[in-house]
Formats: structure tokens, C-alpha cells, sequence
């Protein structure tokens, strides 16, 4: 039998304050009990018609097409490939993190020939980047938007600006998983060719579906690329969703936490939700700042609105901190990735939050940071972040 005096039990509400998965909305949660429905039955066209109108929407586009797949971002980054190129092509790719690293790794498994250029793992992919790298033969410029390790936001408007100067024409394909629904995206003012993401970040749902938006040139592309495909060909996909209905069995359930998660972020108004976040992401850099720890983005204009990662600096272990803070805290943090392990640790503050939320998780950080030997006054980071909320209420 275990001691009662040792032994610690962990008691209230778990702080989910990764970079993803997020909490689920209960309103969300709500929608998704119900008895699993026919996914061929009269009430999915209607459901599968608003989805795609309000997906539209929050991509910001008015034209193009919403692509569903059961999956994760991952299918998401497989699925702009296998129907956009062939076996041979060449890409351009930025490594500023490990999620463009890893998208990186999908393309040379599809035998596409990847040009990737090494930029520091907390910078954002500059203009000047695109336009000393890209070359007439790359058919495709991969971008992360918010790249997940770093806190990190490139501009995709300055992107396609240097795309375009460039005289050439490639494709440009967005992974979008950190930053949809949190962070001001445009599909069509960046004329953005395919952009991807995953259910489980600023969508506010369970992980379980990779969500795609397709132009009309990347589906002209679909046509004659030559890559092998089957499930994640997205042509009889487009066509199904078209009438209301998947060539596959879809998550259903999770179709209908979607309905009323994009209602929701609708109904707030997407201007609004993106201030929302970048209050609380300036929040989390005060408290950052008032305990003398630094962000791992050095450009204040590029750091993400959705995650703060935190550089310890040496004073400590980072995966301590988040094992301190799952274990003594009830509260779960995001690890450094690759080779930021043990040197950065990340608060998430995307999804569905508030005020409140985000001073409790500071007030958890920093008893984390001190029991982990950091040292930073207690009080301090809570007390900047309740003095930037007062002052710019």
C-alpha cells in the first residue's frame, strides 16, 4: 500500500497548455455525443454543405475547395504533395524547426528532390530567403506558417511578395496546423495554392482529421502529376463533398464537432478571435520577460500569437520543468523538439481560452521553474501579465 503522506494525488482541472492538442470546448463536446450516424444518410449533405461554406470562411476564400481526410496534419503535409507533384520534381523548402524538417523528410520519401535551405531554429522564413533560393526548375515553395517548435510566424504575404518578384511561378503550399483559427491567414489575398492543417490546434476539436484548401491550380495539378496516390487522392474526395457525402468512411462524429466549433469561432468573429490571441500570446511574453528567461524567437514581430517557447538558458534541465509541472502542477507543457530537448519548454495559449487560463498557467510555470532550481520570484511573471490585461483592457 502506497504512503498517504508521500504519495501526491493530483486534484482539479488538468491544464492542457501545449501547442496542441487543446481543450475541447464542452459546447464542442456536446455536439459530438450523439449515436454514430449513417455517414451515407439523409442529414450529411446539410452538414457536409455548411462545413465547407464556414471552412471556406476561416481559410478566408471564396472559391476554393475544402479537402477532408481522416488523419493528422502529417496526411495533410502527404496530401499536398502526392497531388500536386511527381517522382523527380524539385522543391524548395526552409528548415527553421522541426515540423518543417519533418515535412521536409515526406517530400524525399515521395522522390521529390528537396532543396532545403537551413535557417536558425527560432527565425521566420524572410523574403530575402525566398528570393536568394528560389530557382526557375522548383515547382513548389513548402512553407510552415507557424512553425510548432519554435513559437515562430512567417509571413506568407512577404512570401508570396518574393515569390512573385522572383519571376518565377511554383506552387506554394502552407502547413497552416498551428496557426488556423488562431493566427490571421488569407488563402486568396496570398494566393496560397494548397494549405493544410489538423483538427486538434486553433479548430478546437479532438485530434482525427486533416483539413486541406485547394485551388484551382493545385487541382489542375492533380490532373497531370504522375506521384501514385490512392487514399489520399483528393479529386473524388472534392467530388463527393460536392454532393454531401466521402469516398471513405469519415470520422462522423467529428464532423459534427466541427459544425459547431466553426460556428463558434464565426460567431466570435474571426477579427476578434485573432486579438483575442495575440492578447494572450503578449500576456505570456510579459510574464516571459518579468522572469528574466528569454523567448526563442528573437524577432518580437515574428513571435507566434499561439505558443510561446521559452530558452532556459542553461539554468535548468527544460524537460524537467515540464516533467515537474505534469507531475507536482496537474499542468502539461510542450517539450523542446530535436534539438531544442532539454533547452526550451513551450506554453500553448491557442484554442479556447481566456484571461483567466493563462494567468493560472503562469502561476503553475513559474512554481515549476523554481522547484526545478530556475530562479524567478514568485509572483512576478503573474503579476506583469495581470498588469499588461489591466492596462490594455
Amino acid at each position: 500500500m502506497s504512503d498517504p503522506h508521500t504519495e501526491h494525488f493530483l486534484t482539479g482541472r488538468h491544464f492542457l497548455q501545449i501547442p496542441g492538442p487543446t481543450n475541447v470546448p464542452d459546447r464542442v463536446l456536446r455536439a459530438m455525443d450523439r449515436p454514430v450516424p449513417d455517414h451515407r444518410g439523409p442529414e450529411m449533405p446539410a452538414l457536409v454543405g455548411e462545413l465547407r461554406e464556414n471552412l471556406r470562411a476561416v481559410f478566408k476564400t471564396d472559391r476554393s475547395e475544402p479537402v477532408l481526410f481522416p488523419g493528422s496534419g502529417t496526411g495533410g503535409w502527404e496530401a499536398a504533395l502526392v497531388n500536386t507533384l511527381s517522382p523527380g520534381d524539385r522543391v524548395l523548402s526552409f528548415q527553421n524547426g522541426h515540423f518543417a524538417r519533418l515535412w521536409a523528410e515526406v517530400a524525399r520519401a515521395h522522390g521529390l528532390v528537396v532543396d532545403e535551405v537551413q535557417l536558425r531554429w527560432g527565425d521566420a522564413v524572410g523574403a530575402d530567403d525566398v528570393q536568394s533560393s528560389l530557382r526557375g526548375e522548383h515547382r513548389a515553395v513548402m512553407i510552415v506558417h507557424n512553425e510548432t517548435s519554435t513559437g515562430v510566424t512567417t509571413d506568407v504575404a512577404a512570401v508570396r511578395g518574393a515569390i512573385d518578384a522572383s519571376g518565377h511561378d511554383p506552387l506554394l503550399l502552407v502547413d497552416t496546423v498551428s496557426s488556423l483559427g488562431s493566427i490571421d491567414f488569407r488563402f486568396d489575398d496570398w494566393r496560397v495554392d494548397v494549405a493544410l492543417t489538423g483538427t486538434q490546434k486553433g479548430l478546437m476539436l479532438p485530434p482525427g482529421t486533416a483539413v486541406l484548401c485547394v485551388n484551382e491550380r493545385a487541382r489542375a495539378a492533380s490532373e497531370t502529376n504522375t506521384m501514385p496516390r490512392y487514399f489520399y487522392d483528393w479529386r473524388p474526395v472534392i467530388a463527393d463533398m460536392s454532393r454531401g457525402f466521402f469516398p471513405y468512411t469519415p470520422a462522423t462524429l467529428l464532423l459534427f464537432g466541427m459544425r459547431e466549433a466553426l460556428r463558434m469561432l464565426l460567431e466570435e468573429g474571426l477579427e476578434n478571435v485573432f486579438v483575442r490571441h495575440a492578447r494572450l500570446a503578449e500576456t505570456t511574453r510579459r510574464a516571459v520577460g518579468a522572469w528574466d528567461l528569454a523567448l526563442l524567437c528573437r524577432e518580437p514581430a515574428r513571435s507566434s500569437n499561439s505558443l510561446t517557447a521559452v530558452s532556459v538558458d542553461g539554468q535548468a534541465d527544460a524537460d524537467r520543468i515540464v516533467r515537474i509541472g505534469h507531475e507536482r502542477l496537474n499542468i502539461a507543457l510542450g517539450v523542446g523538439l530535436g534539438p531544442l530537448k532539454g533547452k526550451v519548454f513551450r506554453i500553448g495559449h491557442l484554442g479556447w481560452l481566456g484571461e483567466l487560463e493563462v494567468l493560472a498557467t503562469l502561476a503553475g510555470v513559474e512554481l515549476a521553474l523554481q522547484r526545478a532550481g530556475v530562479s524567478v520570484a514568485l509572483g512576478s511573471g503573474v503579476a506583469a501579465a495581470q498588469q499588461y490585461l489591466k492596462d490594455s483592457a
